[in-house]
């Protein structure tokens, strides 16, 4: 299976794989100076590591050929919910790259994530974009709705964020 564990030591692997797929995914969505001012700040190496080393946190990496082309990264939840607690679990990111998709990448990945999460936690959750259709029928297939919603700041952008959740799967 090309999919493996990541680890602390793939920290720098994880931030730019993270870059380059959301770039990929959204970059065309906002002005450059949006853009920037966002990958400035969201994925660093150092957060990215200590994360890894908490033992809270996990993701796994998906390598096709020798090369990085997927990920997901799950840990406590912290979106802006009323409902959130930070022993539930997020789904935080889950990304293929677009020469990958529909093969099955995404699915492998999440299950992944989700197999692990639900060891540990009852309830689930993940932010996805407002008019990420596709993404949104995909997390609905495992059992997520959405509970409420909230802004996902880009720069000076900000988009709509619609936070899904899965209902309590009894305690971990």
């Amino acid at each position: 299976m090309p999919i493996r564990q990541a680890t602390p030591t793939d920290a720098a692997l994880l931030c730019e794989l993270s870059t380059r797929t959301f770039v990929e995914t959204f970059g065309h969505l906002y002005r450059p100076e949006d853009l920037a001012a966002y990958l400035a700040v969201a994925y660093p190496q150092d957060l990215q590591r200590a994360q890894l080393e908490s033992g809270d946190y996990a993701a796994w990496i998906l390598e096709l050929d020798g090369e990085p082309a997927g990920f997901v990264f799950v840990g406590p939840c912290g979106l802006p919910h009323p409902q959130a607690d930070p022993a539930d679990g997020e789904i935080k990111r889950l990304y293929v790259l677009a020469a990958h998709h529909n093969a099955g990448w995404g699915r492998a990945l999440m299950d992944q994530a989700m197999a692990w999460l639900t060891a540990r936690t009852a309830r689930q959750w993940l932010g996805v974009w407002s008019e990420n259709l596709g993404a949104q029928r995909f997390y609905a297939r495992y059992g997520f709705e959405r509970v409420g919603q909230y802004e996902f700041p880009v720069g000076q952008a900000r988009d709509l964020e619609y936070i899904l959740r899965r209902p309590a799967q009894g305690a971990p």
